[in-house]
């Protein structure tokens, strides 16, 4: 089956001894695509590091809702100078995350709003986290509001690591949005992603590792790799009872088409 991770933090210093034999794995695994997205001005720059390296992998930069309170006006500036490269597919992680608050719910929002204009400017995806306190659906319903607000044209938009209702799901969907499924859519409360799976058009459903985080069923608990990206995208072509090696050749073509816009020009 044909594999694409489309949310890696390879540059996460629990990869630091052992990128090289990481990704070698993914690739007998099958994983033919795997975008490296960045939080901040540091791990940006680790994933064109990464690109440079290993010249099939892509690159997103952005800053996190984690770090929407650390990164100062200096710091996004040199975000700002990144995402033009042309190693750049995307524009993110970013987005809204109400579960942890690392930082203030304004600061939350006026990154976003940057992040949103950036991908805006540069014509490159924004991929937007989104979690809210278990129960609650506040920032789901946060996120949309700021990308209806946006205006007419938003820029592209694919909801990394699903998470939330389905009514939300479908009110992205219908904004042009594109959905990626993680190891998060098996833990208990998330239910509702699976129907989310089956509703997803065909060409604009994705699947990730979100590595080193968020390992499915019958992955290593203390480190999620790229190669068990395998367990969710078998789990997604069941739910939506297709054959795996059709659902395989779709990820690849979808990825080339919501991604990579920008990334056939170095290829």
């Amino acid at each position: 089956m044909r594999l694409v991770d489309s949310h890696c933090h390879l540059q996460a210093d629990r990869f630091d001894a052992d990128v090289d034999q990481v990704i070698g794995a993914a690739r007998l695994a099958g994983v033919e695509r795997i975008l490296v997205p960045g939080w901040d001005p540091d791990s940006c720059r680790g994933a064109l590091e990464l690109v440079d390296r290993f010249p099939w992998l892509d690159a997103a930069v952005g800053v996190h809702p984690h770090d929407a309170e650390r990164v100062d006006n200096a710091a996004w500036t040199e975000v700002v100078a990144l995402a033009t490269d042309d190693r750049v597919v995307a524009t993110g992680e970013t987005g809204l995350d109400y579960d942890r608050l690392f930082s203030p719910v304004p600061a939350q929002l006026a990154n976003l709003r940057r992040n949103l204009r950036l991908a805006a400017e540069t014509g490159k995806p924004a991929i937007l986290h989104c979690r809210s306190a278990a129960g609650r659906r506040d920032a789901q319903d946060a996120l949309l509001a700021e990308v209806r607000a946006f205006g007419a044209t938003p820029p592209p938009i694919l909801i990394h690591s699903f998470s939330g209702p389905v009514d939300y799901a479908e009110a992205m969907l219908e904004l042009g949005a594109s959905m990626s499924f993680s190891g998060l859519s098996f833990r208990a409360g998330e239910e509702s992603t699976a129907e989310v799976a089956r509703r997803t058009p065909a060409d604009r459903i994705l699947v990730e590792t979100d590595s080193p985080y968020l390992s499915p069923p019958g992955a290593p608990r203390r480190r999620n790799e790229p190669e068990w990206v395998r367990i969710t995208a078998a789990w997604i072509a069941d739910l939506r009872g297709g054959d795996r090696d059709a659902f395989g050749d779709q990820l690849i073509a979808n990825y080339d088409t919501i991604l990579a816009g920008k990334r056939a020009a170095r290829r």
